[in-house]
């Protein structure tokens, strides 16, 4: 069955509520190391879920295969060469490389004559393709950080990734936290004076129709209630209409009344634009970001080389969520088919920007890849530990609300499925034994390095792929090169879409 059309199959079977809650159900049967605490810490949470689709029925079976929460990231300094440093501790990363280990564990038992529930041989020798009916989905309990996180406020809530105020506000002992509070006030205070003097000046009269309702500088967006509410009541039927000007960078919303309110402001990300393209213009309100651009995860104190997860999931949309290595194994990429988002601020017209429009022209791309689009939806069931719920939980005596440093990840694999890290390393591990196997997160790139390998040991030499027959791969730059499909494809992407993506350094990925 083509890719859209299961994806349209498949939207007819599972809701975005589904989804959402067995993600929470999941998250809840956790035991309690690196959860956040109640009313003083935040986090997003993530997962991918498999979806079977049963034969001669209509029914699916669906089950979270992985599962991450974060919201840190390393800056460049602490990169070192050894691979042992988890990087990227935002959930949606954090779910995505679970998932890698648990495709590890299903290729392995492919590749031994064992039953795997994922995978089939395909055409290719040593290549495996999905099982029939067999799908992925990806949850995220917020809009990904970057360019889909930049939407138009109609709400006081700010986004996960602190917005960012200007460069000035990373200067000072305490990193501008304070800059940054009084600048979110003064903006809450100005969004709620403007609104009521829109309301007073135009009560009574209706929102002029668009002329042309095919001009790219106009287009309509519908945006769900405020996750501010009290979560005890039941989700708001009135979901005001936008209109956004992006010539003017003018917002205004209809409610149900037919009154026109300014929105004065646009909820912001704290990814900066990467170097050597458009920066952000700065201007007050909705003027302040470049959308649609590549932007870098800000780093503990310093900017990271991570790109931010909008970009990520953009990429995936085109090379897949399997990564260079798995992608020797597999004789198709693996895409997701639907991207579901819980309850938060949310524009669909901003997500389909960020994560599908700015790569829907690549083309060329070698056998085995495509623009595979997501269907996009949201939910309407809110993370219980989101910032929104954690502030409207949060008690004076509990001191400042902040993000949660640690993250977990869970996995559907037989051994370690269990991984809590804070600041790139295994949760509580001391400087004594930092640099060793106990220090190291099962998601760093070493320890996905040493797994890929023992799937190549375990594959018997007569089966391997053609591309993992070369006795020079040695190193994981070695293994990632030489998968060259792979690396013609993203290629493609970068050339025709991602010009400005930073390239990694070599120096870095030579580790055994």
């Amino acid at each position: 069955m083509p890719a859209k059309l299961h994806s349209s199959v498949l939207c007819d079977m599972v809701t975005a509520d589904e989804i959402a809650k067995l993600c929470y159900e999941r998250f809840n049967a956790l035991p309690r190391r690196g959860k956040p605490e109640s009313g003083r810490e935040w986090t997003p949470l993530a997962a991918v879920l498999k979806v079977t689709r049963c034969a001669n029925s209509d029914t699916v079976e669906k089950e979270v295969v992985s599962l991450g929460t974060g919201t840190k990231c390393i800056g460049q300094t602490p990169m070192n060469r050894h691979g042992d440093l988890l990087n990227d501790s935002h959930a949606e990363v954090i779910a995505r490389r679970g998932c890698i280990r648990y495709l590890i564990q299903e290729l392995h038992r492919a590749v031994s004559g064992g039953d795997s529930s994922v995978f089939c041989q395909a055409d290719e020798r040593g290549k495996w393709k999905l099982q029939p009916g067999v799908s992925f989905l990806f949850f995220t309990s917020h809009t990904p950080c970057g360019d889909a996180s930049i939407i138009p406020m109609t709400d006081s809530e700010t986004q996960p990734c602190a917005p960012v105020t200007s460069m000035e506000s990373h200067k000072g002992s305490d990193g501008g936290g304070g800059l940054k509070r009084k600048a979110e006030e003064l903006r809450e205070e100005q969004s709620t004076k403007l609104l009521r003097l829109e309301e007073q000046k135009t009560e009574g009269t209706k929102l002029e129709e668009r002329q042309d309702s095919n001009t790219s500088q106009s287009v309509s967006m519908v945006l769900t209630s405020s996750t501010s509410e009290d979560p005890s009541q039941s989700h708001s039927t009135k979901t005001p209409v936008e209109t956004v000007s992006q010539a003017s960078a003018e917002l205004k919303i209809k409610n149900r009344a037919g009154l026109h309110l300014q929105v004065p402001d646009i909820h912001r990300t704290g990814a900066k634009c990467v170097p050597g393209g458009p920066a952000d213009p700065l201007h007050p309100g909705a003027g302040y970001h470049s959308t649609g651009v590549l932007r870098l995860k800000p780093g503990r104190g310093e900017p990271s080389l991570s790109l931010s997860c909008s970009d990520k999931l953009a990429r995936w949309g085109v090379l897949g969520f399997q990564g260079a290595l798995l992608s020797h194994y597999l004789q198709e990429a693996l895409y997701f088919s639907t991207v579901v988002v819980g309850k938060c601020p949310y524009s669909q017209e901003v997500m389909q920007r960020a994560l599908v429009t700015r790569c829907s022209h690549v083309s060329d791309l070698p056998a085995g890849f495509s623009v595979c689009p997501p269907v996009l939806l949201q939910s309407s069931l809110e993370f219980q530990f989101s910032k929104a719920q954690t502030e409207f939980r949060h008690q004076a005596k509990q001191g400042r609300v902040s993000p949660c440093g640690a993250a977990i990840s869970w996995c559907n694999v037989a051994e370690q499925p269990l991984d809590v890290t804070a600041n790139g390393y295994k949760h509580g591990v001391t400087k004594k034994v930092l640099g060793t196997a106990k220090s190291r997160s099962q998601l760093c790139k070493l320890e996905l390095f040493h797994s890929f390998k023992s799937l190549v040991s375990a594959t018997d030499p007569s089966a391997l792929p053609d591309s993992l027959r070369r006795t020079e791969l040695q190193t994981y730059w070695d293994y990632k090169q030489a998968s060259q499909s792979y690396q013609q494809a993203w290629q493609q992407l970068r050339s025709q879409a991602f010009p400005l993506w930073p390239r990694s350094d070599r120096d870095l990925l030579l580790f055994h």
